[in-house]
């Protein structure tokens, strides 16, 4: 049941009949407090003006036209200047809980993107050397969309595009052939990475050798280089793996630069002269004339750029999945100015693509406390070094755990650690990791959160070990700040997906978790004495889901026991 929507309408209706006002805009929303109530609303204060009264004055009128009209609400109070505030009965709540119970894995899902389907690309990382925490970044926050896009009814495509040509594989190739390293070896792959790098940047024959392979890889002509590469690829291609195994990714479609970069080029040149200019013997979008900038598609060499690549990515993509509703990229910040023009050419190209169906959704920066990474400087934390740390640190605390897979759920409380700091913040605003504040089990972090739901289990089956079970029927008139945060969470999960906003779930289930606390300290739950304990366990039971599944949609499995 939509209350919000609900009171809207009935509050209009009653602003129709007693003042003949039929178009304002006024809100709807929740009070920043619960003791404030369910919902508050500003219409007295937007319409006084209007109608020639004050505030308060006409908040009084439409609280007594409001009063008993309105489904589920208990009480109405006028606030400050002019507020209206609206509390909820217990029978709403009783509802909500019956509506979890019965139906505890569907809680807080909606269909507002039923029927269509929704590519989203991320990860994608440069292969041939090791993936970093910040590359890490756009996987958490691809998968987190990826939940809350399947939970509010989308079919939801996961599609991982990593880089495996160009000037940073022909780096990689021309160090692994200068020194002689271990091309099955990744942190060997990052380290004939950086020599090359380096070398590029200040060594003009080194320079001229590495274009010189750079080439040579596009066209596959030479034999060395090419087994070289593909060792390397390999290489990365298993390391990634087992990092998306680890991190809860399963992707329904990968493919690499390598598999469209014929398609991209194919593409910008058959368009030359409608959509791509040439220009200094390089072929160009000109971007201007749609007020952004002019990026180059094929350079000079006739070599496609990243932008022409990524023509044919989305040539490719939507040939695989030619009924898609949304196509969406999940990349860095920085990206932002580059999608404008990419869309923007593509948009020419296929003037059927409909607007707003391409989308860029911009990753947080990720540093380290001790500043900004680098795999061209080495200072990097790699994901295998930086969820080992974790782990060891998780081990440590879940040898006394109530679990018989230790290493299972250190690992789980790893990955929980270093999601929740990645999401907690807004996406596209900066993040410095602090291992040591993401392994906290006192608050805001992803353990605590863990940690939460296994006690509420434990809860639950002492409850349940006691004969009692749960029950919305009989309802207590005390009413508890977790009940008036509870039915919020579908609201919170679909202004989560609709704003591009993970950080607000993270945000609700903090909440969520911290006024259970507080009830579980003043309630006792386990006492076949109380009369109210069905509907305390009931309640306990809707927490346990909410948080379980808010998890979920952030990548982060909820233990049952830690």
């Amino acid at each position: 049941m939509n209350m919000e929507k609900n009171l809207r309408e009935k509050i209009t209706e009653k602003v129709t009949e007693l003042w003949g006002v039929t178009d304002i805009n006024f809100v709807v929303e929740h009070p920043a407090e619960v003791a404030h109530g369910d919902f508050a609303c500003n219409i007295a204060l937007v319409l006084a003006g209007k109608v020639g009264q004050a505030p308060r004055a006409v908040a009084t009128q439409l609280r007594a036209a409001l009063l008993g009209h309105l489904e589920h609400i208990a009480k109405i109070d006028i606030a400050g200047p002019g507020f209206i505030n609206f509390f909820l009965d217990q029978t709403f709540f009783q509802q909500i809980l019956e509506n979890i119970l019965n139906d505890k894995e569907s809680w807080g899902r909606n269909d507002t993107l039923l029927g269509q389907e929704i590519l989203i690309e991320y990860t994608s990382p440069n292969l041939f050397k090791p993936i970093h925490i910040g590359n890490l970044v756009g996987n958490i926050i691809g998968e987190a969309m990826s939940r809350l896009l399947e939970f509010s009814g989308a079919t939801v495509r996961r599609i991982n595009y990593p880089s495996d040509i160009g000037l940073t594989v022909a780096k990689g190739v021309w160090g692994l052939r200068t020194s002689g390293l271990n091309p099955d070896d990744v942190l060997a792959l990052g380290q004939a990475y950086r020599q090359g790098n380096e070398a590029y940047e200040n060594n003009e024959e080194a320079k001229k050798e590495i274009d010189d392979i750079n080439k040579k890889l596009y066209q596959g002509a030479d034999e060395e280089l090419n087994q070289l590469r593909a060792r390397g690829i390999k290489t990365s291609l298993a390391s990634l793996a087992e990092i998306c195994r680890m991190v809860g990714t399963k992707f329904d479609f990968e493919f690499t630069e390598s598999a469209v970069s014929d398609l991209g080029i194919k593409t910008v040149k058959e368009n030359i002269g409608r959509v791509f200019v040439e220009s200094q013997g390089a072929v160009v979008f000109e971007g201007e004339k749609v007020g952004l900038h002019t990026r180059v598609f094929l350079n000079s060499q006739g070599l496609p750029t990243y932008e022409a690549k990524d023509v044919g990515n989305f040539i490719f993509k939507k040939n695989q999945y030619p009924n898609w509703s949304r196509a969406v990229i999940v990349t860095g910040n920085e990206q932002r100015e580059y999608f404008k023009v990419l869309f923007a050419a593509l948009r020419e190209i296929f003037p059927e693509i409909k607007d707003g169906s391409l989308e860029h959704i911009p990753t947080s920066f990720l540093t380290l406390t001790t500043g900004k990474m680098s795999s061209r400087k080495g200072n990097v934390l790699t994901v295998d070094s930086s969820l080992g740390d974790l782990q060891a640190v998780a081990r440590e605390k879940a040898e006394n755990a109530r679990t018989d897979d230790v290493e299972a759920l250190s690992e789980m409380v790893a990955v929980a650690a270093l999601k929740y700091q990645v999401l907690r913040q807004s996406l596209g605003s900066s993040i410095v990791f602090d291992q040591e504040r993401a392994m906290s089990f006192e608050g805001d972090s992803g353990p605590y959160l863990q940690y939460t739901h296994a006690r509420l289990g434990s809860v639950i089956a002492k409850a349940e070990s006691l004969g009692i079970k749960a029950s919305p029927e009989k309802v207590p008139a005390k009413r508890y700040e977790v009940e008036a945060l509870l039915y919020r969470f579908p609201e919170i999960i679909k202004e989560a997906c609709d704003e591009r906003s993970p950080h607000k779930v993270i945000g609700y289930l903090m909440e969520l978790a911290s006024a259970f606390n507080s009830f579980y300290a003043t309630e006792k739950i386990a006492d076949t004495n109380d009369g109210f304990a069905p509907y305390k366990l009931a309640l306990v039971q809707g927490v346990q889901a909410t948080i379980k599944n808010g998890l979920w949609t952030l990548g982060i499995k909820a233990p049952e026991r830690m």
